[in-house]
């Protein structure tokens, strides 16, 4: 904290953009993106103004920069115990401004919600709690998943109740929301295993191990295909087709390279999972005007 020190006395705005960064490393900024980025894309393909659409997206990004924050400042004990290279981990940061962001950022997000709808906000900001929850606690039990699935889930469900008509998605949308979570909670969780359980957390990843959850991966992310390309009204037309045969294709390498090269092939399922996550999300963007 000395170098801290030194750029408060020294030069104000270069401490400000010094803990600006820090905070920013220790926000999860790449996943609070990407679900952003998500969301927005399905508020506008589902037929949300710009105006609406730029609401959603700053809703969502301020509800998971809270849980970013949460996260990192929560664990810092344990990342430090870990070895892991977290600013509030290595001291950059303080744990009480890692808080202090999460909290702000939340109240940012209870704030944002509700403007986009009573309902819609409150069906929000429900993914968000559950996403603290595992932060506090729920990551260290079997029901590791749950906040994932909960999370992922309220997505669809704060876009299409934002829309004029405040409308129910559609039930393929819903399971499949539930279950890219479940994928997303296991492709998390794979790398950090190990450290995990040397500091007493048990998840449900953990608790299956680290060869057992590699070979679950897939599983729920081929489901999801499985839902996005039957659930919507209709035969599934020549895109939904390909798409299940390009996860089928994808998933069967994955396996059989991590199969053949052992312990040197230990990420080639978890790189066929990242590839058939983004085959659902395509899915579900095309998706989007038939959501509710």
């Amino acid at each position: 904290m000395e170098s801290e020190e030194r750029l408060r006395r020294g030069a104000p705005g270069a401490w400000w953009a010094w803990s600006a960064a820090t905070l920013a490393g220790s926000c999860h900024l790449g996943p609070a993106v990407a679900v952003t980025a998500l969301t927005a894309a399905l508020a506008v393909c589902a037929g949300h103004s710009g105006p609406g659409s730029a609401l959603i997206a700053t809703a969502v990004l301020s509800g998971q920069l809270s849980v970013g924050w949460c996260n990192d400042a929560f664990d810092a004990r344990r990342d430090a115990a870990n070895g892991r290279r977290k600013p509030v981990a290595v001291g950059a940061v303080s744990r009480g401004a890692v808080w202090a962001a999460a909290f702000l950022a939340l109240v940012v997000c209870a704030v944002l919600s509700p403007a986009c709808g009573l309902l819609a906000g409150a069906m929000h900001l429900t993914g968000v709690a559950a996403a603290w929850a595992y932060n506090l606690g729920l990551k260290a039990t079997v029901w590791s998943w749950l906040p994932y699935a909960v999370g992922f889930t309220s997505l669809p469900v704060f876009v299409t109740l934002s829309l004029p008509e405040q409308a129910w998605p559609a039930w393929w949308v819903v399971t499949a929301g539930g279950l890219l979570g479940v994928g997303a909670h296991l492709a998390d969780t794979l790398p950090d295993i190990p450290g995990d359980l040397a500091t007493g957390v048990r998840g449900l990843p953990q608790r299956m191990g680290v060869t057992r959850t590699r070979r679950a991966l897939p599983v729920p992310l081929m489901a999801a295909t499985v839902v996005l390309s039957f659930g919507p009204p209709g035969p599934p037309g020549r895109a939904e087709i390909s798409a299940m045969a390009v996860a089928a294709a994808v998933t069967a390498v994955g396996v059989a390279v991590g199969k053949a090269l052992g312990p040197r092939g230990g990420r080639a399922p978890f790189a066929a999972a990242v590839v058939v996550a983004g085959v659902d999300v395509v899915l579900l963007l095309a998706q989007s005007g038939t959501l509710a």
